[in-house]
Formats: structure tokens, C-alpha cells, sequence
């Protein structure tokens, strides 16, 4: 059975529980505001050290500065999360970055990343936001779970979050 709690700074050790690993076989790319398919055919392993290193620091970061994180659980097992960044984006500033999900492999199409952005929106709405603001990986299945969700390709991109990532395809998700 899976169980869901808000999560804390202690979780940062259990990141590593969850298996972002797929296989992707089509990936997007925007070209004057179109996403352009192109085909793939190969295995994304799960994180290494380094890019772990880098979830975990973006989770206590955001954590720190007043982000919330909201996780599944199997048992004891994280098998998926995300993270609600503190910062404020866009023109009117009334969006909030959904800053790291993810669902391991195994859990996949079972309703748990709808549950877990759907708490997250929640928890923007309270926040006072209007819109989830997603920097999404360009594979199929991110774009493909974000634009079921209702998200769209914004015109409006973050600078900053573009220059972190100018691959990922840019989104928002209205939550008023």
C-alpha cells in the first residue's frame, strides 16, 4: 500500500531510494514555440553519485529557504517525490517552480505523480500562486504526464531556469 506524508530535511538520505531510470524512445525539442519530435532508443540509467549530489542539495536548498517537499511511500521505501521551490517566478510573480519529481521506474502509471502535484498545487494555491511553473525533462513520458495534467508550453520562459536547463521543455499548469 502506498502512503504519502509531507517530507522533511531527514528524507534527503532516502532520495536515493527512487529509481528515475526508463527507457526512452522519443524526446521533444521546441522550435518556434513547437515541440519537434525526435526518436530515441535508449536506457536513461538511474542517478550516479555526482547527479544525485545534485538532487539531494536541490531538495535541502529549497527545504531550507521554505520549500516543501511531499513524498510516496511503499513501507519504508520512497518510491516518489517532489518539490515545491520557494522562489516566486514570472512576469506578475505568481507562479512557483515544481522543482524535482519523480517516481521510481516500478511505480509508474499507478496515480502517484498525479497525487503528488496535485498536494503541490494545493499547496501553491495556499501559497498564493496562480500557476505551477515546470522546467520538464524533454523525454516523452515527462511531457506527456505534465500536458495530461493540464500543463502547457509557456511563452513566458524563465531565463534562469532556461540557462540551467535550455533542453527541458518549459510549462505552467493554471491552479486557480
Amino acid at each position: 500500500m502506498i502512503t504519502y506524508q509531507i517530507l522533511n530535511l531527514d528524507h534527503v538520505k532516502q532520495l536515493h531510494e527512487v529509481d528515475r531510470s526508463e527507457y526512452i524512445d522519443l524526446i521533444y525539442e521546441v522550435i518556434e514555440q513547437s515541440l519537434v519530435e525526435h526518436k530515441q532508443d535508449y536506457d536513461c540509467a538511474n542517478w550516479d553519485q555526482e547527479q544525485l549530489q545534485e538532487i539531494q542539495d536541490r531538495y535541502i536548498y529549497e527545504l531550507q529557504q521554505g520549500g516543501m517537499a511531499y513524498g510516496a511511500f511503499e513501507g519504508v521505501r520512497l518510491v516518489g517525490f517532489g518539490v515545491l521551490a520557494h522562489q516566486f517566478r514570472g512576469k506578475e510573480h505568481n507562479q512557483l517552480q515544481l522543482d524535482l519529481m519523480y517516481v521510481s521506474r516500478a511505480y509508474r502509471r499507478q496515480g502517484i505523480g498525479q497525487r503528488i502535484l496535485t498536494f503541490l498545487s494545493n499547496e501553491a494555491r495556499k501559497r498564493g500562486a496562480k500557476s505551477l511553473y515546470i522546467s520538464s525533462t524533454e523525454t516523452r513520458s515527462a511531457v506527456s504526464f505534465y500536458q495530461s495534467q493540464g500543463s502547457h508550453m509557456t511563452s513566458d520562459v524563465d531565463e534562469e531556469l532556461h540557462t540551467k536547463e535550455p533542453k527541458d521543455i518549459h510549462m505552467t499548469i493554471k491552479i486557480v
